[in-house]
């Protein structure tokens, strides 16, 4: 919500062309599951962003497929329904208050079953599909103080102490590896003090992130 909190601060920008069009497919991983569900509602924000009340829906249902799928349906059953009826009544505010908790709700789910590193794997996922998404919106129409949206060295700190913290052997899977690394990329492009992120830097994080 942090990422698309600073959406806001876009104007109107295309919103339609940032969304994603593949049909959502359940891995056989967990932790590509968690990942995948972190993006999924990610993408629900910005299918809320363009109005399309139809990928909505669709992304409501994804929640609930993923959620099964790490055993959490429960607890996202009623938001799933909440978000298509939503929808369908074009309220776009409620619908992104549901994404929003339906992640909340997940990730809660997850820590009473003793699965803090897969709830963690799932902001991640929304984090990188979120910077995915603002990257290539400050590029389309680069500025300064567009640009100047992406400085959150926290939020990079913080993932990259979640991965220190998972199991060694969460910690080997190759994904979440090459997403380590995708972070110390990252990591001296938007800590810089004082110095406006180029397009080229923008460009660079999207890269990355897109990639992931």
């Amino acid at each position: 919500s942090e990422i698309f909190f600073l959406f806001d601060k876009l104007g109107n920008p295309n919103w339609k062309a940032q969304l994603r069009v593949n049909k959502t497919h359940t891995p056989e991983e967990r932790s590509q599951i968690a990942l995948l569900l972190g993006s999924v509602i990610a993408e629900g924000f910005v299918a809320v962003e363009a109005e399309d009340a139809e990928r909505v829906k669709d992304l409501g249902r994804d929640v609930l497929s993923l959620a099964e799928a790490v055993n959490v349906r429960k607890s996202v059953i009623a938001r799933s329904k909440s978000i298509i009826q939503k929808a369908d009544a074009r309220d776009w505010r409620g619908v992104r208050s549901e994404f929003d908790g339906a992640r909340n709700d997940v990730q809660a789910a997850m820590d009473e079953m003793n699965d803090r590193n897969l709830a963690q794997l799932v902001s991640l996922g929304g984090w990188l599909r979120g910077t995915d998404v603002l990257t290539a919106i400050v590029d389309a129409n680069y500025t300064s103080d567009g640009a100047e949206l992406l400085h959150q060295p926290e939020l990079v700190r913080y993932f990259k102490r979640c991965i220190n913290g998972m199991s060694p052997r969460l910690r080997k899977n190759t994904l979440v590896l090459r997403i380590d690394k995708v972070l110390d990329q990252i990591t001296p492009i938007i800590e810089e003090k004082n110095h406006v992120i180029t397009r080229e830097k923008i460009q660079k994080i999207h890269s990355l992130t897109s990639e992931i």
